[in-house]
């Protein structure tokens, strides 16, 4: 079984930052595709970034772009996801997302974060 374990988030400022982790608990960490979704409140959740390790590549969602980025330490088996420039709309639940090599995804419980203007 597969555990996702999301922590960081919390209260920012608008223009500051906010680190979040998602610990992942998997014995083949290294195939996954991990994500960043998050769901704002009263609407649906969307896409973040994402990063394959097996391709050394990383995507975004055209609001982020620029301003967060996703980053993963294998050894730690921990998925980053660093925040810069924190704006008001930044402000939602945001959730760790695996998808294994058999395309079986996995969803961590979700952090709060919540930016002030």
């Amino acid at each position: 079984q597969v555990h996702l374990v999301e922590s960081g988030g919390g209260l920012g400022q608008a223009g500051g930052s906010l680190r979040l982790s998602c610990a992942v608990s998997a014995p083949t960490f290294s195939t996954y595709t991990m994500a960043w979704f998050r769901q704002p409140p009263g609407k649906e959740r969307e896409f973040v970034a994402g990063i394959r390790w097996s391709a050394g590549r990383t995507d975004y969602a055209d609001s982020v772009k620029g301003r967060f980025t996703i980053s993963g330490d294998n050894a730690k088996k921990t998925v980053y996801l660093q925040m810069n420039s924190l704006k008001p709309e930044d402000t939602a639940v945001y959730y760790c997302h695996a998808r294994t090599y058999s395309s079986i995804e996995y969803w961590g419980q979700g952090t709060q974060v919540t930016v002030s203007s």
